[in-house]
């Protein structure tokens, strides 16, 4: 015990060293800048409204869900609403998660086996390289948004191989050449996989469904926690991968599934979704807002974004850090996002908006960014 004592203050020392101790912090009462609410239905009376409503009516009382999905914790209610989910992104299938780290998880380290080949761009989420880890396929990564540095990795690839993007990144806000990549998997016979965690939203149902890519995409993974303001996610694909998860993803398996609340809340936040396209006309608005006003120097730059997430270069964990205390002094909740969550010299400021933002708050803010970063 006194070993793993040992151990555990000596990891967290290294990280107060490098400056990248992480806490956590409770909610606040400061400008939202920070959440992925991006069309604020986490914070939606209306919303909640309807929810309440759909369980009242539902007949389903149960505060849990009582066990895993292939035990006590299936519903008729749930399978409902994942092949009502999967038509609504023209999807043949899907299959319910309790997270989008879950998602991914299960994904990646159930499909590919030893002697495949994952190839996943540089900046891809977390999740997605913690399953590839556990699924012993032989994994490498290509060069951000890069069809060349990707092709030269498919020559390369032996078994099945698996390409694995996101078509809004995390953490830079940017859209990848999809047609271009996928054309890319086409032509080596890989299957791509695309996480549509941060479009799905302003871009509607998705960048895939946008762009009319879906019955060429082998799987895409989308979650409600961000724009739907819910919790879970779904994994889209083919009726046989729908088959195949449920009997070899272990984080599928071997979970408690969602409550009920949590299933409906979804249902209907997709129902909110396609009754309002005001709040997404707001958040493309205030997007336009943030970049007229913001003027970024040279030494800091904004990153190319067309999405919510809108993020300037700060380079050091030291500068990202004070610039955000600066703004969070002011009562703009904007957080830094420091290395190694991104690469060294890319640390940032991460600003989220969302469509109840107002020009007031978007002008302080931006008129805050302007004179911290004026150096």
């Amino acid at each position: 015990m006194e070993l793993s004592q040992a151990f555990i203050e000596k990891k967290l020392d290294e990280r107060r060293s490098a400056g990248t101790y992480r806490s956590l912090k409770p909610e606040s009462a400061m400008i939202d800048f920070c959440s992925n609410d991006y069309l604020g239905f986490a914070r939606s009376a209306e919303l909640k409204n309807k929810i309440d409503e759909e369980v009242r009516n539902s007949g389903l009382v149960a505060n849990g869900s009582t066990g895993s999905r292939l035990l006590s914790g299936n519903t008729a209610y749930t399978e409902e609403l994942e092949q009502h989910i999967a038509s609504l992104h023209n999807s043949k299938a899907g299959l319910i998660f309790n997270s989008g780290y879950d998602a991914n998880l299960g994904l990646f380290s159930s499909l590919p086996r030893r002697g495949d080949t994952i190839l996943h761009d540089e900046l891809i989420h977390a999740s997605i390289i913690d399953g590839a880890r556990l699924s012993y396929a032989n994994r490498h990564s290509f060069l951000h948004n890069n069809p060349d540095s990707l092709e030269d990795k498919l020559k390369r690839a032996k078994g099945i191989c698996y390409v694995a993007i996101e078509s809004i990144y995390s953490m830079d806000g940017d859209t990848p050449p999809i047609k271009e990549i996928l054309e890319l998997t086409e032509k080596y016979n890989a299957s791509l996989v695309v996480d549509e965690a941060h479009a799905v939203g302003l871009f509607h149902l998705g960048l895939v469904d946008q762009l009319g890519l879906h019955d060429r995409v082998f799987a895409r993974v989308v979650t409600f926690g961000k724009a739907l303001g819910c919790h879970g996610a779904i994994i889209l694909g083919g009726s046989s991968l729908k088959d195949y998860l449920v009997n070899y993803a272990r984080p599928f398996i071997y979970t408690t599934a969602a409550p009920f609340h949590q299933v409906a809340s979804v249902k209907m936040a997709y129902k909110h979704l396609q009754e309002s396209g005001s709040e997404v006309e707001r958040l493309k608005n205030n997007i336009g807002i943030f970049k007229q006003k913001l003027v970024p120097g040279s030494n800091y730059p904004l990153l190319k974004s067309d999405s919510a997430i809108q993020c300037i270069i700060l380079k050091s964990n030291e500068k990202a850090k004070e610039v955000a205390a600066r703004l969070q002094t002011a009562g703009l909740d904007v957080r830094p996002i420091l290395s190694p969550t991104v690469p060294l010299e890319s640390e940032r400021i991460r600003v989220c908006l969302h469509s109840f933002n107002t020009e007031e708050e978007i002008t302080l803010l931006t008129d805050k960014i302007n004179k911290f970063t004026d150096a």
